[in-house]
């Protein structure tokens, strides 16, 4: 248990160098190419970026975040692009129903998307919807600090536990002889 404690304490300063690198990103005007092809696309994650949806493959919504922190529906649209194909954000909504989207240029922020992927919030919205909450690397949980001390704490208690369990045994051993 100390051992895990320790490798969260490891992972602690991990996740703060991955936040950090985040932060410094979406602070970055520069945009880049939209990671089609790379073997680590959330490398570029929170920075600007561009594509250019040749078609609409098919569409979409989730939930999501108006930029005014509003509950709603995110609008999205599987592109074909050059060297492949990319998820676009078009824009937020109350009403999940599709919109009418031929696909264009679209701008915006590079963000994640499930595991491994990456999407790109179309900054400004299309579609005619509302603007999106700009993704925020401050909004990943960075909990190992907590599951350090959680670690440790249960360390803590199981020698406890030992300790009064060999007390119990010496009273016992006292007691017979």
């Amino acid at each position: 248990m100390i051992g895990l404690g320790i490798w969260q304490l490891e992972r602690l300063q991990w996740k703060e160098a991955l936040l950090d690198r985040y932060a410094q990103a979406a602070r970055s005007t520069e945009p880049v190419a939209f990671p089609l092809a790379d073997s680590d696309p959330h490398r570029w994650l929170y920075r600007r970026s561009a594509l250019d949806c040749r078609n609409v493959l098919s569409t979409g919504a989730v939930s999501g975040r108006s930029a005014d922190g509003q509950a709603g529906w995110a609008l999205t649209a599987r592109c074909a692009v050059d060297g492949g194909e990319a998820e676009v954000v078009l824009g937020w909504t109350l009403d999940p129903a599709p919109r009418e989207w031929a696909g264009d240029k679209v701008a915006g922020t590079i963000a994640p998307l499930g595991e491994g992927g990456v999407r790109l919030i179309a900054d400004p919205p299309l579609a005619g919807l509302a603007a999106m909450g700009a993704p925020n690397p401050a909004e990943i949980p960075n909990n190992h600090l907590a599951y350090a001390f959680q670690w440790f704490f249960f360390a803590a208690t199981a020698l406890v536990i030992y300790g009064l369990a060999l007390k119990r045994r010496l009273a016992q051993r006292g007691e017979q002889g």
